[in-house]
């Protein structure tokens, strides 16, 4: 356990920052060069690389990425006081000065893309030399190299132009470098995921839980997509569907992950690891996705909790009037992704709200769950697949994966333009998965589609959420734009922005 905080805090360098330059490392102390000795040693460091997923995808990815498109809004508490770092970020209607913003989120998503980047570099920077069994060091090399890609994929998707680290830092003046172009750091997304492939084994041959190398043959695959290179993605997509690795669950219920059982099944391609419990590793993302306030009893018989607990604050994450119309007639999916519930004490309407049902699990523990979150599905690979298709004029072949995807939906044959047709599949079938903004950003419709959601929570605010009478902010949608500022705490250590 003490050789584990030790590399913590090593790994945690980047972030806290230090005045003095590391030369010398003393031989009764852990660094680098003295910790990574053993097969153990690079096992817990990769563990450690992981970890920062799990912060970002209970609260600020699902806010950034799926409150801030046109599936889910917020639930005005008006009893409660300020609620701007959320808040702001469904409104679109962020404090932003010469390219930074105070927004808690925006810093926290930040902040944790950079831990994984700075502790995948710890991990590569020794790899090479390790004297330990080739497997395992091809296994860890591999999901390093996996999760840097992911990382940065992250940060350029959402902030745009950011520093682009490949060596661990060691002093001040190498923390601080400059913004690399959005041409560099897809050279190099692409690059540390191609050298993945190779190195991971296949998800049958893999630790339940760490990545494949089917997940990195979708991951780079989803960023041909957004670089609108379909040959590549498709050749990348096809390889994981004839892997033979993966396939649709039978009921798309069953597709998501229980508090204890049904994780990383033959749907999942990565899903973000949990566990119930006092170690450090639950979850409790689908606590800050309730309206608010919520009683005690209320929360117990929403997840069976022993010991429940009433949640005041801001409700996050509620299912738009938007989303809900998306569904067509007999969609499975609106049953098994949405659910309603009534709040006794709320200030809107009747009280009764939609929740995302798909993460509602019985547990034991108040604020602390055991439901993993997915990343990438099976069913996403066979969207992309039939989207590849479609733009290089392959419709015949597009429409045989988008039907896998609707006959499990309980749905028929798609009316009307193919693209548009796979592109509102995306939504349904992965609403809540926080793949609505990316999709609306590459497809250069982001701007478009919010100004018309923000006219309609401006002019009907009641059937957003917000209390009879009580207007949209003053503020909202004044801000629409395509990536988020910087973070005004991480420009006050650096020159560059």
């Amino acid at each position: 356990m003490k050789k584990t905080i030790i590399l913590f805090s090593l790994l945690g360098f980047m972030t806290t920052g230090c005045e003095d330059e590391l030369t010398v490392f003393p031989e009764d102390s852990l660094s680098v060069p003295t910790f990574f000795q053993t097969e153990d040693d690079f096992i817990q460091a990769i563990n450690a690389t992981y970890a920062p997923l799990r912060t970002m995808y209970n609260r600020a990815k699902p806010f950034m990425t799926e409150m801030s498109a046109d599936n889910t809004y917020f639930a005005r508490n008006t009893a409660f006081g300020a609620t701007e770092n959320n808040q702001d970020i469904a409104d679109h209607s962020m404090i932003t000065e010469g390219g930074i913003t105070p927004n808690t989120n925006v810093r926290d998503l930040y902040r944790e893309l950079y831990s994984i980047i700075a502790r995948a570099n710890q991990v590569l920077i020794a790899i090479d030399d390790a004297e330990i069994d080739n497997a395992v060091k091809t296994n860890v090399k591999g999901q390093a190299l996996f999760l840097r890609a992911f990382a940065y994929f992250d940060l350029v998707q959402l902030y745009g132009s950011v520093p682009m680290h490949l060596e661990p830092v060691l002093d001040r003046e190498g923390a601080a470098l400059p913004l690399s172009s959005e041409d560099v750091l897809y050279a190099q997304i692409v690059a540390d995921a191609q050298a993945a492939i190779p190195l991971l084994p296949l998800k049958s041959e893999q630790e339940s839980g760490r990545v494949t190398s089917g997940a990195a043959q979708t991951l780079l695959a989803n960023v041909h997509i957004v670089l609108q290179e379909w040959a590549a993605a498709e050749t990348l997509l096809k390889a994981v569907v004839n892997s033979g690795e993966y396939m649709l669950m039978p009921d798309y219920e069953d597709a998501f992950s229980g508090n204890s059982d049904n994780k990383n099944n033959m749907e999942s391609v990565f899903e973000v690891q949990y566990r119930e419990g006092a170690e450090g590793v639950q979850g409790n993302f689908m606590y800050e996705f309730l309206p608010r306030p919520i009683e005690a009893d209320e929360v117990e018989a929403l997840f069976s909790t022993a010991d429940a607990q009433p949640i005041n604050g801001q409700g996050n994450n509620i299912p738009t009037p938007d989303i809900i119309a998306a569904y067509e007639d007999g969609d499975l999916r609106e049953d098994g992704s949405i659910m309603y519930i009534e709040t006794r004490e709320s200030f809107w309407n009747d009280g009764i709200y939609p929740i995302i049902k798909k993460y509602v699990e019985p547990h034991a523990l108040h604020n602390n769950h055991g439901m993993n979150f997915p990343v990438y599905r099976y069913a996403e690979v066979l969207l992309f697949l039939a989207e590849a298709l479609e733009e290089q004029g392959k419709d015949g072949e597009a429409v045989t994966y988008l039907n896998q995807v609707r006959t499990r939906a309980g749905l028929g044959a798609h009316s009307g333009d193919l693209g548009e047709a796979i592109f509102n599949e995306r939504r349904v079938e992965l609403a809540f998965e926080n793949k609505r903004w990316y999709d609306l950003l590459r497809t250069g419709q982001a701007i478009s589609v919010m100004t018309e959601f923000g006219n309609r929570v401006i002019n009907n605010p009641n059937d957003y959420y917000l209390p009879e009478g009580v207007p949209a902010a003053g503020n909202a949608f004044t801000n629409i734009r395509e990536r988020y500022a910087l973070p005004s705490s991480e420009s006050e250590l650096s020159p560059h922005f």
